[in-house]
C-alpha cells in the first residue's frame, strides 16, 4: 500500500498475500483511472458527490411503488452509517455481512458501511447456517446486517462464530433498524480512507472447493465501472437499470450500484427476478438497460409477446457466454442487441466485452479498454489465432485472496491473472469462449469444448435449453453428453434424440457430436441464473460409480 490505511482493525490488512504475489495493477492506463486520488472512499465518489454533481432530486433507487432519491439515499445511509459507529461500535476495517434479497436498505446498509471505514460483504439470501458460518469464521465478521425473514439460519450460525457481536435486522424483529435510525442524523463525516483500502470481499460460489474471499480496494470499484460501463455500455443519467443478479453477487452489486449510481442512473430492484418478473418490470418501470444471463435472456424468449419492452435500449449478459442463437433471436424480435461480456469476481467485473458498435456474435468481444488480455500455451507463449489456449489477463483491478498465500501463487504468474478459462482470439481480436480449464471434454483423443456443442443444439427449433458435460466412458475416456430441456416436453423421444445428433454432425465435426442424450423437464441453475453444469457432471460420475459397482 502507498498511503497510509485508514483501518484501525488491521485484520483484513494482515491477511492479504504479501505484495510481491499480487498481479500487476496499472491504474496509467486510462485517463480517468490516473486522475483517482490516493485517498478515496467510494461511498463518497459514488453518493455524496452525486449530489455535488446535481443528481440529488433525480431517483436513485426504485423499489415496488417506492422510490429513493440521490439525496433520500444518502440520509438514509448516513443515519446508518451513524448507528453501526454510535450503537455497535463498528471501527474502520471491521467487516459487515449483509444479508438479504434485492432492497433498498441492503444498498443503503452498504453505503453505510463503507461511510463508516467498514468492509462489506453481501451474501445470498439462500445461504445455510453452514455456509454463513464459514464465510463469518473466514473474514472474522463482526456485524451482520439481515433481513429479519431471513434469521434462522444467521442466528444458527451466530452460535458457532465467537468474533460475530450484534446482528441488526430490518423488516421486522423487536428492534428493527428501521426504528433505530430514526434518532440518528441524516449527515455523517465519511472515513478517509485509502484509495487501496480494502472495501468489499466477495466470496466465490465454491466450484473448486470452498468458497474463495477476493478482497477488492475502493479504487477498483470506481475502475470497474470506469472501463466497462463508462466505455462499452455507456450508462447514463437518464438510464433506468433493471435486471436478474442478486447484489450478494459481484456482478449484481456493480451492476446496481456503481455501474449505474456512477452516472446518475436509477436501479429497479426486484427481490427474485423470475423471467416473467423481469419482463413485467421492464414494462412496469420502462427500463432502459438490463441486465442478465445468457440463460435468463434465452427463457425470457418464451415470454416476449406478453409485454412492452420498447423502453429498453441495450441488454447486458454476463456470467455465462452468449450463444448466437439467442443473440439473434432476441434482437430480431426485440430491436435490442445484447452486449456480451466475461468477468471473474477475482477482478470484481467485466473486462471482455463489445459495445453495440462493435458486437460480433459467438464471441465474448475484445479486452475492455483498461485491460489487457492474453491467449496463451502451455510454455505462457501467445497462441496463433485461432489455437485454443488458457486466458490471462492484467488491468487496474486484479485478484487477492483472503487468508490464502498457496491459491495465490498459483493464480499469479509474471503479474498476469491467470483465469482458468480456454479461449481462442480470432484474427480481429476478438475473444471465443471454448470451456473452463477443468471443463474441456476429452473424448476417444479429442478436445471438444461443450459450448460448442450446446451452441449448435441451441439453434434447433425444438431445444429451450442445454447442457453439454463430458460423461464418463470406459472405452474413450468421456463421451459428449446433452441435457436437453424441450420446449414441448411431450416431444422427447428416441427418434428426436438422433435428429439431434444429426443435426449437430450437419453443423460441426462428427467427434464433437453428443453420443448420449438425455431429456429432462427442467435444468438445474444457480440463483444467478447460469446453468450448473458441475451438478451434471457429479450425477454422470455416480451413475458411472452405480454401474462399475
Amino acid at each position: 500500500m502507498t498511503e497510509k490505511s485508514s483501518h484501525t482493525d488491521t485484520f483484513i490488512l494482515d491477511n492479504l498475500p504479501h505484495s510481491n504475489l499480487w498481479p500487476e495493477m496499472n491504474y496509467s492506463v486510462l485517463p480517468e483511472l490516473a486522475r483517482y486520488p490516493a485517498r478515496m472512499n467510494v461511498a463518497s465518489e459514488l453518493l455524496d458527490k452525486a449530489i455535488l454533481r446535481g443528481w440529488g432530486n433525480l431517483p436513485a433507487v426504485r423499489y415496488n411503488d417506492m422510490v429513493w432519491s440521490y439525496s433520500d439515499l444518502l440520509a438514509e445511509s448516513n443515519r446508518i452509517s451513524n448507528v453501526l459507529v454510535s450503537d455497535y461500535d463498528l471501527v474502520p476495517g471491521e467487516r459487515v455481512i449483509l444479508r438479504s434479497g434485492n432492497h433498498p436498505m441492503l444498498i443503503a446498509a452498504w453505503y453505510a458501511t463503507l461511510k463508516a471505514g467498514g468492509i462489506a460483504i453481501s451474501s445470498m439470501p439462500v445461504l445455510r447456517e453452514r455456509e454463513l458460518t464459514y464465510m463469518i469464521n473466514k473474514a472474522k465478521v463482526q456485524l451482520a446486517i439481515s433481513d429479519f425473514s431471513l434469521e434462522r439460519d444467521l442466528e444458527l450460525a451466530n452460535d458457532n462464530c465467537p468474533s460475530l457481536r450484534n446482528i441488526i435486522y430490518f423488516g421486522g424483529g423487536e428492534t428493527p433498524l428501521e426504528s433505530q435510525v430514526k434518532t440518528q442524523s441524516s449527515k455523517f463525516n465519511n472515513v478517509d480512507t485509502a484509495a487501496d483500502d480494502p472495501a468489499i470481499i466477495g466470496f466465490t460460489s465454491g466450484s473448486t472447493g470452498k468458497p474463495k474471499g477476493t478482497i477488492h480496494f475502493h479504487r477498483d470499484i470506481l475502475a470497474a465501472s470506469d472501463t466497462f460501463i463508462g466505455h462499452v455500455v455507456k450508462i447514463n443519467s437518464k438510464d433506468i437499470v433493471c435486471g436478474s443478479p442478486q447484489i450478494a453477487f459481484l456482478y449484481g452489486l456493480c451492476a446496481f450500484i456503481p455501474d449505474t449510481m456512477r452516472f446518475g442512473a436509477s436501479s429497479v430492484l426486484v427481490e427474485r427476478a423470475t423471467p416473467e418478473v423481469l419482463l413485467q418490470t421492464i414494462e412496469k418501470h420502462k427500463a432502459t438497460v438490463c441486465f442478465s444471463t445468457p440463460s435468463g435472456y434465452k427463457l425470457m424468449l418464451d415470454h416476449l409477446d406478453k409485454y412492452d419492452l420498447t423502453s429498453l435500449r441495450i441488454c447486458v449478459a454476463g456470467g455465462e457466454p452468449l450463444a448466437s442463437a439467442v443473440y439473434r433471436e432476441w434482437k430480431t424480435r426485440t430491436g435490442v442487441q445484447i452486449i456480451n461480456g466475461l468477468g471473474i469476481s477475482e477482478l470484481l467485473h467485466i473486462f471482455i466485452s463489445s459495445g453495440v458498435d462493435e458486437i460480433k456474435p459467438g464471441t465474448i468481444g475484445k479486452a475492455v479498454p483498461g485491460f489487457k488480455v492474453r491467449v496463451v500455451d502451455e510454455h505462457f507463449k501467445d497462441t496463433e489465432p485461432g489455437e485454443i489456449g488458457q486466458m490471462i489477463v492484467k488491468g487496474p483491478n486484479g485478484c487477492r485472496y483472503l487468508d490464502d498465500q498457496e491459491r495465490q501463487k498459483n493464480y499469479i504468474k509474471d503479474g498476469w491473472n491467470i483465469s482458468g478459462d480456454l479461449c481462442i482470439r480470432d484474427e480481429e481480436g476478438y475473444f471465443i469462449y471454448e470451456a473452463r480449464t477443468d471443463d474441456m471434454i476429452l473424448t476417444g483423443g479429442y478436445n471438444v469444448s461443450g459450448l460448442e456443442v450446446e451452441a449448435v443444439l441451441l439453434e434447433h427449433n425444438l431445444v429451450r435449453e442445454v447442457a453439454v458435460i463430458g460423461s464418463p466412458d470406459a472405452k474413450r475416456g468421456q463421451i459428449v453428453k446433452a441435457f436437453i430441456e424441450l420446449k414441448d416436453k411431450r416431444k422427447a423421444s428416441d427418434i428426436l434424440a438422433v435428429e439431434l445428433q444429426n443435426f449437430v454432425k450437419e453443423q460441426i465435426s462428427a467427434f464433437k457430436y453428443p453420443r448420449a442424450i438425455e431429456f429432462v423437464d427442467e435444468l438445474p441453475h444457480t440463483a444467478t441464473g447460469k446453468i450448473q453444469r458441475g451438478l451434471l457432471r457429479k450425477l454422470e460420475a455416480e451413475r458411472a460409480d452405480q454401474d462399475a459397482v
